[in-house]
């Protein structure tokens, strides 16, 4: 695929920006009825297998967190996925979009993030009802840049 053809991907293709590799394991909390179906199939479609539920007993290469406002105490879920992470994993907390049943709000995702130990280095729309914080332990995001 070519170099504009990726590009054009990234824009269609909201699993695309989330930066999931083949051969990735992906741990998925916070399911329910409400989750992007089409996002989850297309990071299955990138990673090349199903993304694993809570129950998974390793640690993953990165965790996708579906997080309603109703869902608790949105530090002690981070905490939580951290320890489910291998070093440098990443963390992509979803959250209903403004105006959507559930929706978090920028500034309690940016504090609970920050108490976790953890840094917010992008934000995207992650499909039509969620957005998407990318959240990464401080060390990560130094080896990223």
């Amino acid at each position: 695929m070519s170099a504009t053809a990726d590009h054009a991907e990234e824009r269609t293709n909201p699993a695309a920006r989330l930066g999931f590799e083949p051969g990735q394991v992906v741990q998925e909390i916070g399911y329910d009825d409400d989750v992007d179906l089409d996002l989850r199939e297309a990071i299955e479609a990138i990673i090349g297998q199903e993304l694993v539920d809570e129950d998974y007993d390793d640690v993953a290469d990165a965790v996708v967190l579906w997080f309603r406002d109703e869902d608790g105490d949105l530090t002690d879920a981070l905490v939580d996925a951290i320890g489910l992470i291998e070093d440098g994993g990443v963390i992509w907390l979803l959250t209903p979009k403004t105006g959507r049943d559930g929706h978090v709000e920028p500034s309690d995702i940016n504090d609970a993030s920050q108490t976790a130990g953890l840094s917010q280095t992008r934000s995207i729309a992650a499909g039509k009802d969620w957005s998407g914080s990318r959240l990464v332990t401080p060390k990560a995001a130094k080896s990223k840049r």
